[in-house]
């Protein structure tokens, strides 16, 4: 054999096991996901706020309590992350939210929230629906009107 056929199979191996833990890892990732958004789902409850201020932010500088500065892993605590500043009943609180959502959050009105703790995993309308954002159109669908 020569040595272009041996160092291919040598690749091939080194990537075949590569993909077997990559797919294993991704099993583990996903259970440990279903089983985190089943917390969520079980302390989850519904609330009417009115939206003060929404913006992306690092966790320190979102006034969040120690408590969650503390559980978050070190290399995450200089990512910006979705926050909401809500009026929840008499006290003004800053929540975290899903940043699928975070789009659909309006400014200056009052929604219905489903929230977990700090966490607002839906919006709903208080009412009429939310205004869904239009969807930037990329660089070649605008260059195809003009």
């Amino acid at each position: 054999m020569s040595k272009v056929t041996i160092v291919m199979l040598v690749i091939l191996i080194v990537l075949i096991i590569a993909c077997v833990v990559l797919y294993f890892l991704g099993k583990k990732a996903e259970k440990k996901q279903a089983e985190q958004q089943a917390q969520l789902d079980a302390v989850a409850q519904t609330v009417s706020m009115l939206i003060i201020d929404k913006g992306k932010m690092k966790l320190k500088d979102a006034n969040l309590p120690a408590v969650v500065l503390e559980n978050t892993p070190k290399y995450l605590r200089r990512s910006k992350v979705p926050v909401v500043k809500a009026k929840v009943g008499p006290k003004i609180m800053t929540l975290m939210c899903d940043a699928q959502i975070y789009p659909l959050i309006p400014v200056k009105k009052e929604v219905k929230a489903t929230v977990s703790g700090i966490y607002i995993t839906e919006v709903k309308g208080l009412r009429g629906p939310l205004e869904t954002p239009q969807k930037k159109k990329g660089l070649f669908a605008r260059l195809r009107n003009k």
